[in-house]
């Protein structure tokens, strides 16, 4: 509630006065006015969260007032948002996957295509399989093979396994199903590259065995087959190694029969050459260097080791056999590339120290590979 009284005056002796030399005037009009009016608002909020990442934000806001006209005396402000809490996602960690498992896929794709297929080399797996079939049925090719093999024991999986024991081997056996028909696609060749069949076979080997093994290395399978081995774990006590080399054997045997003993020599070669360089592959992958030094000085070593090189080491107390001088022993894990830095820091700094280097392929524990 509010009351307004206004004055009018003229003849003010001094316009400098302004309002208050009103009085010095001749009054006009004296007028009270008074003003009966109230406003009203509501305000409401509804907020959800999911594992404190994802939020979900509702608002819806009324405002209210007399001052306006009975059937437009309300305004209606409803708002939603949603929010990411980015520092809660490890986005980096899972790109960093999907990008290994798909450069993975491709390298194996690629030797399928182009090395493999041309020469008819069929070391086995799905790959190998669907290499016999597109021989046998022409209208068909490898990839289009893959497809069919690969929707089968993805059902089959379903069926005995669960979608949640399958993991990203549904998306591996499709996504190298892709792959394989995106490259027949791209570069059709039913011819071999080099014209050099020993040569072709190395590549066949050496790029499915890469890709395969930067698979392996991060925790993920490339499919196929290894639907085969979660059924037969579950299901049965076979032996899954030797159940999948005999499956592997009987195609090669087959690609013997089929196009002769010559292929079938080369795929025998390459069957065996394939879980050499898979495992060889895997070993570099993860390769490390457990440096242990002997040192009369520890300090500058532990200050290069923490500080320069962001990573730690476990420190003891010991004393030389032949001396008898009290020395402490470091013991670090380190890249290949860091080694090389210690040991050079080492020569500059602290040249009577003494260091052994082993290589090891089996880091586990944080900064390294997780128990997981």
């Amino acid at each position: 509630k509010n009351t307004y009284d206004g004055v009018a005056s003229t003849q003010i002796t001094s316009e400098e006065l302004g309002i208050a030399g009103i009085h010095t005037g001749n009054y006009q009009k004296v007028q009270s006015n008074y003003y009966d009016w109230r406003m009203m608002s509501a305000f409401l909020r509804a907020n959800y969260n999911f594992r404190y990442k994802y939020y979900l934000t509702f608002s819806f806001r009324a405002d209210g007032s007399s001052k306006f006209p009975s059937d437009n005396r309300w305004g209606y402000f409803p708002s939603a948002g949603l929010s990411w809490n980015f520092n809660r996602e490890n986005l980096l960690k899972n790109l960093n996957f999907f990008v290994l498992l798909n450069l993975g896929l491709v390298l194996t794709a690629v030797g399928i295509v182009y090395f493999k297929n041309p020469n008819h080399f069929a070391f086995g797996g799905t790959s190998g399989l669907s290499i016999l079939l597109a021989d046998l049925f022409p209208r068909i090719n490898v990839g289009g093979f893959m497809w069919i093999i690969n929707i089968v024991l993805v059902v089959l999986g379903f069926i005995f396994l669960g979608i949640k024991c399958m993991g990203w081997t549904i998306y591996s056996s499709f996504a190298l199903s892709f792959f394989v028909s995106g490259c027949e696609w791209l570069y059709p060749s039913g011819v071999s590259l080099s014209g050099d069949a020993m040569l072709d076979l190395v590549f066949a080997v050496f790029l499915p065995a890469l890709g395969a093994a930067i698979v392996f290395d991060i925790g993920a399978s490339t499919g196929g087959t290894d639907i085969v081995a979660l059924i037969l774990a579950k299901y049965t006590s076979m032996e899954i190694g030797k159940a999948l080399m005999v499956s592997d054997i009987l195609i090669v045997l087959a690609a013997a029969v089929r196009f002769g003993m010559g292929t079938g020599l080369y795929c025998i070669l390459g069957l065996i050459g394939k879980s050499f360089v898979v495992d060889g592959a895997i070993e570099n992958i993860r390769l490390r260097k457990v440096c242990t030094i002997m040192t009369a000085n520890p300090q500058p070593i532990l200050d290069f080791i923490i500080h320069d090189m962001n990573r730690s080491a476990t420190v003891e107390k010991a004393y030389g056999a032949y001396t008898h001088h009290e020395l402490s022993v470091l013991v670090t894990v380190l890249t290949r590339r860091q080694a090389l830095q210690l040991r050079n820091f080492l020569r500059e700094n602290d040249p009577h120290s003494f260091i052994t280097i082993v290589n090891s392929s089996e880091i586990i524990g944080k900064g390294f590979r997780s128990f997981n």
